[in-house]
C-alpha cells in the first residue's frame, strides 16, 4: 500500500502515487500518495482552523510541544538516520549528525518560544505628546507554507515548522519529492507531541499543485529553501504574503599568507566533498595567496585522495552518490565544459553512474559554470591572489552571496573581508559550510531573502503591533 499523506492530522490516500528510490542502489524504498488540488484546499482550511487554536496557546504550551518533539526524535534517532541515508543517499555519519542537529533545532525553538519579547517605548518626545506611551508586541501571522529540499530532509524541515510553532502559526509542508519519507515519519511524532491535529498538513505533490500554496491569499507566508531560479519565480507569484527564501550559493574561502594550512586544507576538502557536495554552503571556490600556492596545491591533492567514495550506508563513506544520475551527468558536463575552456584537472573529474569523483580544478575563469553557478556536486576550484583586495573582489564576482570562509591570522585582513565581502555570513578560520542552528542564516543577491536561525525565523514569521496609551 502506498504511503498516505496528512491533512489535519489524518492520513489520506490518492490514486496518484510516486516511487521513492534509494539513490545508491536505485531500488524502490516505498511509494507515496500525491495530494491533489482539492487536498491542498482542504489543507488550507485545516491550517486556518489550526491557527485559531495555536495562536491561543501559551508560550509554555508551545514550548512543551516543541520539547516533546525533540525528545521523541531522540528516542528514534537511528531510525531517522537510516531513513535519511536510504532516501537521500547521505553518508550515514552525516545522517546521524543531521538528526542530532534537528533535535537541537527543536530544543532551541522550545526555548525561544518563551523569549518572544516586545518593548515599551516613550512617546512623550514632542510638546504635544506628553503622557503618551507605546508598547510593541509580536503576533503570529497565520499559515506558513513550507517548501523544503532533499539534501537535509529533517533539519531543514525543522527550521521551518519549529519556528512556526514557536510563534503560534500553523503550517503546510510540501516535502521534497526525492525525500518525503522523513517528513512523514516526523508527522507521526508531531501527532504525539500535543500539537493540535489540525496543524499537521504534510502534502507531497507536484510542483504545479504546490504553487497553490504560493498564490493562495489565505496563506500568510512562504518559507522556501531550494534553487535560486525556482525561489525567485515563486516570490514573484507570492503576491502580498511574506516570503523567506534560503537559496543557493557557490561559497568561497580565502587562505591568506598568514593562514594555518594544516588546519585549513582538511576542512576545505571536507566542506567541498562531504555528501558529494550537495550542500548550499559547500566549499566550491578556494582562493590561495600566491606565497602558499605550491604547498596548498600539494596538500589539497593529497587530502582529496583520502576522501572515501562509495556506499552511503558504510561508516567510512564521505562522498556518496548524487541524488540522481541526471544530476551526476550535469556535474560531469560542467567539468568537461570547464576543461574545454582551459581548466586543468588536478584530481578526479570522472563519473561512474550516480557517482562523481571528488574533483579539483584550476586555471578557472568566471565564465565557467563550475565557478559562476552553484555546482551542487563534488567539485572544488582553486585559484591564486596576491592581495586581500583582489581576493575579496574575486569572491564577490558572483551572483550569489550566502556565506564565505576565511583562514587568516591577520586582523586587518579579517576586518577588510568582513566589511567588503557581499555575503550573509563570514566564517573566520573555518570553512563556509559552518552552521550552528541558532545563528542568523541566509544570504544576499541571488542567495536569498530574509534569515533563518530559530529566533530570527520566529521574527520573520510574526508581525509587530503597536499599542499607544496614556502612561
Amino acid at each position: 500500500m502506498s504511503r498516505p499523506f496528512y491533512i489535519g492530522g489524518k492520513q489520506r490516500t490518492s490514486s496518484t502515487v510516486a516511487a521513492v528510490r534509494n539513490p545508491y542502489s536505485g531500488s524502490v524504498i516505498d511509494e507515496i500518495c500525491y495530494a491533489s488540488p482539492n487536498d491542498i484546499i482542504d489543507a488550507v482550511i485545516s491550517g486556518q482552523e489550526a491557527f485559531q487554536l495555536l495562536s491561543q496557546l501559551s508560550s509554555f504550551e508551545r514550548s512543551q510541544i516543541l520539547l516533546k518533539t525533540a525528545q521523541s526524535i531522540t528516542k528514534r534517532k537511528e531510525e531517522f538516520a537510516q531513513l535519511i541515508t536510504a532516501e537521500a543517499g547521505k553518508p550515514i555519519k552525516f545522517s546521524r549528525a543531521e538528526v542530532d542537529r534537528a533535535i537541537v533545532t527543536f530544543e532551541i525553538a522550545s526555548e525561544e518560544a518563551k523569549r518572544i519579547n516586545g518593548e515599551t517605548i516613550p512617546l512623550d518626545v514632542t510638546s504635544v505628546t506628553k503622557g503618551k506611551q507605546g508598547m510593541v508586541k509580536y503576533f503570529p501571522i497565520g499559515i506558513v507554507a513550507c517548501i523544503s529540499p532533499f539534501n537535509f530532509p529533517l533539519n531543514l524541515v525543522a527550521h521551518k515548522i519549529a519556528p512556526a510553532i514557536a510563534a503560534g502559526n500553523s503550517f503546510i509542508l510540501k516535502p521534497p519529492p526525492q525525500t518525503p519519507l522523513t517528513s512523514l515519519l516526523l508527522a507521526e511524532l508531531l501527532l504525539e507531541s500535543g500539537l493540535p491535529a489540525q496543524t499537521i498538513n504534510i502534502v507531497p505533490c507536484s510542483n504545479e499543485t504546490a504553487e497553490m500554496l504560493v498564490t493562495d491569499e489565505r496563506i500568510a507566508m512562504l518559507s522556501f529553501t531550494g534553487s535560486a531560479n525556482v525561489g525567485w519565480k515563486l516570490k514573484a507569484k507570492a503576491g502580498k504574503k511574506k516570503v523567506l527564501l534560503e537559496l543557493g550559493g557557490n561559497a568561497g574561502v580565502i587562505l591568506d599568507e598568514s593562514a594555518d594550512i594544516d588546519s585549513a586544507v582538511p576542512r576545505c576538502v571536507a566542506g567541498g566533498f562531504g555528501y558529494a557536495g550537495q550542500v548550499c554552503i559547500k566549499v566550491q571556490r578556494i582562493l590561495v595567496h600566491d606565497k602558499l600556492k605550491d604547498e596548498v596545491f600539494q596538500k589539497i591533492i593529497g587530502e582529496t585522495k583520502k576522501v572515501i567514495t562509495g556506499n552511503p550506508a558504510e561508516e567510512q563513506t564521505v562522498s556518496g552518490p548524487m541524488i540522481s544520475e541526471q544530476e551526476a551527468l550535469r556535474v560531469e558536463h560542467w567539468i568537461n565544459e570547464a576543461v574545454s575552456q582551459g581548466a586543468e584537472i588536478l584530481y578526479g573529474g570522472k563519473r561512474n553512474g550516480v557517482f562523481v569523483e571528488p574533483t579539483l580544478l584550476t586555471n578557472i575563469n568566471p565564465s565557467m559554470k563550475v565557478y559562476s553557478e552553484e555546482v551542487f556536486g563534488p567539485v572544488i576550484t582553486i585559484q591564486t591572489f596576491s592581495s586581500i583586495e583582489e581576493a575579496v573582489q574575486e569572491l564577490n564576482n558572483s551572483r550569489y552571496g550566502l556565506q564565505a570562509g576565511m583562514y587568516s591570522n591577520n586582523h586587518s585582513n579579517i576586518q577588510y573581508a568582513y566589511r567588503h565581502l557581499h555575503v550573509g555570513g563570514v566564517i573566520v578560520n573555518d570553512y563556509p559550510t559552518f552552521r550552528v542552528d541558532s545563528m542568523p542564516y541566509g544570504g544576499i543577491k541571488d542567495s536569498g531573502f530574509g534569515r533563518e536561525g530559530i529566533s530570527y525565523a520566529i521574527r520573520e514569521m510574526m508581525e509587530q503591533k503597536l499599542l499607544v496609551y496614556e502612561s
